[in-house]
């Protein structure tokens, strides 16, 4: 007897919640860096290594397989990808030092990559043409899925004895349920020849689509680089530079850039995507150089109203930025292209931050958190620049429409 399979919208928002899901469980870590860095004895730069080997395994596996579903079909890599998540959980549930955590770390990143562009691809084949979404939440569910699980994580690290066993074990379990739930899926996108091929690793932008990449990467660059400093040493420049030693609050940090994304997607939702680009790094620009004048004057109180004015163009400019890319690609072409999006952000989540992390031990983490600071405003200006010559240039970034209608399964 035939699987019954779930109707189209309820496939969407099933698809959307696991997103959301294996967002939030990459999150959960960063409140919890120091709680390992006090069992374990690491320094900053270990623990920077322990975040940035994460982004690289992702971006290994983006890839090598974030245009594999193209080929073999949306579901099979998902239940792979969520067994190999849940793996992951097992691993961080019994770390006893930094080996394993580095482990762990890698083991998540090759579930995320495969996950990151397979389930986004899936909500773009799923979504109603009268109603497209799939561009607006592949871009509000970092922020969601990365705000709850830190600031989660940061609630039972407060509260909550031995919250690791909880954290990791409840989500061992979850991402079991959604291997397993994954068969109630539609299938959603034809298979294309070229399987074996697609497994060489490479960064793929249909021509389309390559100017309007190349307008959004300093934007795409400035917006993840802030994430991932954040993410790395955010609740260690709480503790240290503004003497607030709460696991919680280094949390809320992290929730108050994050959370606010989700508001700044909503809020140009319905822009032009080039609109929304420029709007989003426009506020960008001024919500760090708020998180600057928090640094010179040591107020926390500063710091976390610019965290929500970077957050909010954060999540402008990364809906801009997808929706401009994106807009109009080819279903064969989905999560190749999601993927390329995604390898220039976890690139440039990791790699600053890293640098970072080592930078702290030589200049302090005062004054490497400016430097970083300047760098992704410059960024965010150049992009704005970009974006205004392209239009003076052009009469559009975008592809031509396509129909969003997803094949049978």
């Amino acid at each position: 007897m035939p699987t019954r399979r779930l109707p189209r919208t309820a496939a969407f928002w099933s698809v959307a919640v696991l997103l959301v899901l294996m967002l939030a469980a990459s999150g959960v870590p960063s409140p919890l860096y120091r709680v390992y860095q006090e069992q374990f004895g690491f320094s900053s730069g270990v623990l920077t290594t322990i975040f940035g080997i994460y982004s690289f395994a992702l971006l290994l596996s983006l890839l090598v397989v974030g245009g594999l579903s193209d080929h073999v079909g949306r579901r099979p890599v998902l239940v792979v990808a969520f067994v190999l998540e849940a793996g992951a959980m097992l691993l961080f549930l019994f770390a006893d030092g930094v080996g394993w955590l580095l482990a762990a770390r890698v083991v998540q990143g090759l579930a995320t990559g495969g996950l990151t562009s397979t389930l986004g691809a899936t909500l773009l084949d799923l979504q109603r043409r009268e109603h497209p979404l799939g561009a607006f939440i592949n871009s509000a569910s970092p922020g969601l899925g990365l705000s709850l699980g830190a600031a989660g994580a940061g609630l039972l690290v407060q509260f909550v004895p031995s919250p690791t066993d909880w954290v990791f074990g409840v989500l061992t379990a979850v991402f079991l349920i959604a291997a397993v739930g994954t068969y109630l899926l539609p299938e959603s996108s034809p298979r294309l020849p070229g399987a074996l091929v697609s497994l060489r690793p490479r960064v793929h932008v249909p021509p389309l689509h390559r100017r309007a990449f190349l307008v959004a990467l300093p934007c795409l660059v400035a917006t993840w680089a802030l994430g991932g400093l954040y993410a790395s040493l955010g609740p260690s420049l709480v503790a240290q530079v503004f003497g607030i030693d709460n696991h919680l609050v280094g949390g809320l940090l992290i929730l108050a850039l994050n959370g606010t994304g989700i508001v700044g997607s909503l809020a140009l939702r319905t822009s032009r995507p080039e609109r929304a680009l420029l709007l989003g790094a426009l506020i960008f620009t001024v919500g760090v150089s708020g998180t600057l004048a928090a640094l010179f004057t040591t107020s926390a109180a500063l710091l976390f109203v610019a965290a929500v004015v970077t957050g909010f163009g954060f999540g402008a400019a990364f809906l801009g930025a997808v929706a401009t890319i994106t807009r109009g690609v080819a279903p064969g072409h989905r999560a190749g292209l999601l993927a390329a999006v995604f390898v220039v952000g976890y690139l440039a989540f990791s790699l600053p931050a890293i640098a970072a992390g080592a930078a702290v031990g030589a200049i302090g983490l005062t004054r490497t958190t400016e430097i970083y600071g300047a760098a992704v405003v410059a960024l965010a200006l150049l992009a704005v620049a970009a974006l205004l010559r392209a239009r003076r240039t052009a009469v559009g970034l975008t592809a031509p429409e396509r129909s969003s209608e997803p094949v049978a399964a």
